[in-house]
């Protein structure tokens, strides 16, 4: 998406707009900028003036949240918003471990554990990709860790991937001296010149201005400024991430089906294990993607991300696409690199999250157990949060089985997986048991 298709930064003007202000950061040692400070006055700003919108403006502030669902909901609801969409973000960048991809740290967020508790940025990209071009403006006021500051000096990590897909302003500053909190000078900067304006500026124009107002360009910071007309999946991201269920609490991101509900008592948490398992992330991504044979003699053309077609296609109800898709970059990951290999349990992971949104709980639940299956066939232990993640999953789709037959005959499978990988929650696998016996039962007619 290029939300911002002129050089103005100029938004769709028509209807009211609505403007989401996000303030986060890590609690205690961890936190590097005063996120939290960047709102009051970007609050005090007429709404009309923060979207340039004379209709007005809905403004819905969110501070230091923990969970990335909630996030991930709040950017749900602006995504679907009709008119113009600003949506604001202030605090600290952050690259995972395991995947090397940018994150925006939560309050639970600590660097082991940034794939599970922080907001993955590629979430953003995704979910305001959706929109019409020209109506959405994404401003950034970052201070980037020291996990994210150096991939973004050496161009592991660019600018430009940051703002792939997105009308993006704003600034990413290096860390403080230890003990120092940045501020956030160039929302301040914002702020000041949206409340001094009569008209708002274009936001390509605002962001110059503010910059200067904020002293920066001068330094090590680095501006985002520009736009990007299409949108590139992170190479190693998987899309639809964290619509699987948040077992942590106990929900699911829908109920098999994609309404939000409260899970059956039964229903197994997944397990903090110093983080819980990325839960509503469909699976996570290989290694590296195997590519279709090529002709010999014929030079390899780059070979684009699968996920975002596939995704794209289960999103708008087309699952025997999408399924066919993920089946046929499974069979050349099988062939490359073996049953057991990191990119074809990558491919079976997004097979299974891809039965939960057919709503096919049966089948998500079969492959989610071949998961683990596989996982633990590699010498993984049954404590690894990848295999516990997997069962988890496996047996919260099995809770949304409505066919009794289908049910119990997963029922063994998924009892024989509990016992061996029985999670954190106390009573797993006896919650099994019991809906193992009434399944056993006749069903009752009346």
């Amino acid at each position: 998406m290029g939300n911002d298709s002129s050089d103005t930064g100029a938004v769709t003007t028509s209807g009211p707009g609505y403007a989401l202000l996000l303030a986060a950061g890590p609690v205690g040692k961890q936190r590097l900028m005063d996120a939290a400070a960047a709102l009051p006055q970007l609050a005090a700003v007429p709404p009309a003036a923060l979207l340039g919108t004379p209709g007005g403006a809905s403004v819905v502030q969110l501070v230091d949240p923990a969970d990335p669902q909630t996030v991930l909901t709040h950017l749900r609801t602006a995504a679907a918003h009709p008119g113009p969409v600003l949506v604001h973000l202030a605090g600290q960048l952050t690259v995972d471990a395991k995947q090397r991809l940018p994150h925006l740290a939560l309050a639970r967020t600590t660097p082991r554990t940034a794939r599970y508790t922080a907001l993955p940025w590629h979430w953003l990209a995704a979910e305001l990709a959706r929109r019409p071009p020209g109506s959405t403006t994404v401003l950034a006021d970052l201070v980037a860790d020291e996990t994210a500051w150096p991939k973004l000096l050496d161009g592991s990590l660019s600018c430009e991937r940051l703002a792939a897909g997105l009308t993006l302003y704003g600034a990413v500053v290096p860390a403080p001296p230890k003990r120092q909190l940045a501020a956030p000078v160039y929302s301040r900067a914002l702020a000041g010149l949206l409340r001094g304006a009569a008209d708002r500026p274009p936001f390509a124009r605002l962001h110059q201005r503010a910059a200067a107002e904020a002293g920066l360009g001068g330094g090590p910071e680095l501006l985002l400024g520009g736009v990007t007309e299409a949108y590139a999946a992170p190479e190693s991201a998987v899309w639809d991430v964290r619509d699987l269920s948040d077992l942590r609490d106990g929900r699911d991101g829908g109920d098999g089906r994609g309404a939000p509900v409260t899970a059956p008592e039964t229903a197994p948490p997944p397990v903090p294990h110093t983080a819980p398992p990325p839960m509503p992330t469909a699976a996570p991504a290989p290694p590296h993607r195997p590519e279709p044979p090529h002709a010999p003699g014929h030079r390899r053309a780059p070979v684009p991300d699968p996920h975002a077609a596939i995704f794209e296609a289960a999103h708008a109800g087309r699952h025997s696409e999408a399924a066919s898709m993920a089946a046929a970059w499974e069979q050349e990951a099988l062939r490359a690199a073996g049953p057991r290999s990191a990119e074809a349990i990558h491919w079976l992971e997004v097979r299974a999250d891809l039965a939960r949104l057919a709503h096919d709980p049966a089948r998500a639940c079969e492959l989610w157990l071949a998961v683990a299956d596989a996982r633990m066939g590699n010498g993984e232990a049954a404590g690894d949060p990848e295999v516990e993640g997997a069962v988890d999953r496996a047996h919260h789709q099995w809770q949304f089985v409505e066919d009794r037959a289908r049910a119990h005959a997963l029922a063994p499978q998924l009892m024989d997986m509990r016992g061996r990988v029985p999670g954190r929650r106390p009573g797993a696998l006896e919650a099994v048991r019991r809906r193992a016996e009434i399944l056993r039962a006749p069903a009752q007619t009346g």
